[in-house]
């Protein structure tokens, strides 16, 4: 990240005085393992703070101190070396106490039902944004794809972490490895809890069966080794690697084969919305390219009014000043879509240049340190998008997607 050296020096200076700053997340290992990056990153930025979590077990909170995970740890030296932040002693830094809120979500707790048929907007946020409310977190570490691109009042998303590789990745059961969805045998069966993936590799895989699949990493990787009901499932090939498991990656899915969720790879850091101290101390970790990439997907997603119970998937790009935005839409079995691309100039900006302190939320984002009129660009470009496929028939399609979704 580049253009953040002289506001990072001052950080420490600058941030609050001893505060407790306790942190939510959800209960699950791949959480605790984004959560553990993003704290970690904070407490080098920020020695004098002091990070609390806790857990929630259903019904009351429980204070612990855990470390920050091997995994985690890794992730806090690659962002620490995309912030730039103060040195530190390497020692003080793994050393560095931390606790947070882990709790599990709706979307955690119903695991028989397919996301698309929840029928919540806010699956795996809810609980969270409810201890933000009660105070009784101060920040929310998530991935951005399960945020909405509209939240509710009185909160914000201020920090979106740089991404990692956004695209999905295919894994397979151990006697398909070394294939790929197109050599797989007739009639294999290929689990994914996402419509939007499902839809695409339909009509680009005909000859493979797609069935739902829920629970978290681990539950969907034991079922699918453990099972025979699944020759290989689909999962965010940015989770495999935060988990560690680079090796369980049989095929990445390129665009034209499939397109990813608005958000997926990167981090949101959920605050509430008039909490400016909170506000100014997450600001640093805005990666300035994800973030308009970002804004992009979610103004496109938003002007749309998608969600996971339509298939809707994007893919954007920054190349020469040139902002690339390409989103579709498609019908649940595939067979009818509607896809297209198109630009804008965005010129990618320093991280702390200074923008206009009374900045409003963009599609539930605020950054107030980077300048205005980028994100403007980004969010222009999204809706652009969005308008360009309304006019050829985009409403229709999402449409009837809905009603076959909510009638099965």
């Amino acid at each position: 990240m580049s253009g953040n050296g002289n506001a990072t020096a001052t950080v420490e200076e600058n941030s609050p005085k001893m505060r407790v700053i306790r942190v939510g997340t959800r209960k699950s290992q791949l959480a605790r393992i984004q959560t553990d990056s993003v704290v970690a990153t904070l407490k080098a930025l920020y020695p004098g703070l002091q990070f609390e979590i806790s857990e929630f077990s259903g019904k009351e909170w429980k204070l612990m101190g855990s470390p920050v995970s091997q995994e985690g740890r890794k992730q806090h030296f690659w962002l620490c070396l995309q912030l730039k932040p103060v040195p530190l002693p390497r020692e003080s830094l793994l050393a560095a106490p931390s606790s947070k809120v882990a709790m599990s979500t709706t979307g955690d707790k119903i695991l028989d039902t397919a996301l698309s048929k929840i029928g919540e907007k806010s699956l795996f946020t809810k609980e969270l944004e409810h201890a933000l409310e009660r105070n009784e977190v101060d920040l929310v570490v998530h991935s951005l794809k399960d945020l909405p691109t509209v939240l509710p009042p009185g909160f914000t998303i201020g920090a979106i972490c740089k991404r990692e590789n956004p695209h999905d990745a295919v894994v397979f059961h151990p006697k398909f490895v070394g294939k790929t969805l197109e050599t797989l045998p007739e009639k294999s069966v290929v689990g994914t809890s996402s419509l939007r993936r499902a839809a695409q590799l339909q009509r680009k895989f005909p000859h493979l069966e797609f069935r739902s699949i829920r629970g978290n990493l681990n539950t969907r990787l034991r079922k699918l080794d453990e099972q025979q009901e699944f020759s290989a499932i689909i999962l965010a090939t940015a989770g495999l690697q935060r988990m560690g498991w680079h090796n369980r990656v049989g095929q990445i899915l390129h665009p034209e084969e499939c397109m990813y969720a608005v958000g997926q790879g990167a981090l949101g850091v959920e605050v509430r919305a008039k909490d400016q101290d909170i506000l100014d101390m997450v600001g640093v970790l805005h990666d300035p390219e994800t973030l308009l990439r970002c804004i992009a997907e979610r103004a496109f997603l938003r002007h749309l009014e998608g969600g996971c119970s339509v298939p809707v998937a994007v893919h954007t790009a920054m190349k020469d000043g040139q902002l690339y935005l390409t989103g579709g839409v498609w019908s649940l079995d595939g067979s009818d879509s509607i896809q297209d691309t198109m630009q804008a100039t965005i010129h990618v900006p320093a991280q702390h240049e200074d923008g206009p302190e009374d900045d409003p939320q963009l599609v539930g984002i605020t950054a107030r340190n980077i300048p205005r009129g980028p994100q403007l660009a980004a969010q222009n470009l999204g809706i652009s998008l969005a308008n360009l496929l309304l006019s050829k028939g985009a409403k229709n399609i999402l449409d009837i997607a809905r009603q076959l979704n909510d009638a099965h």
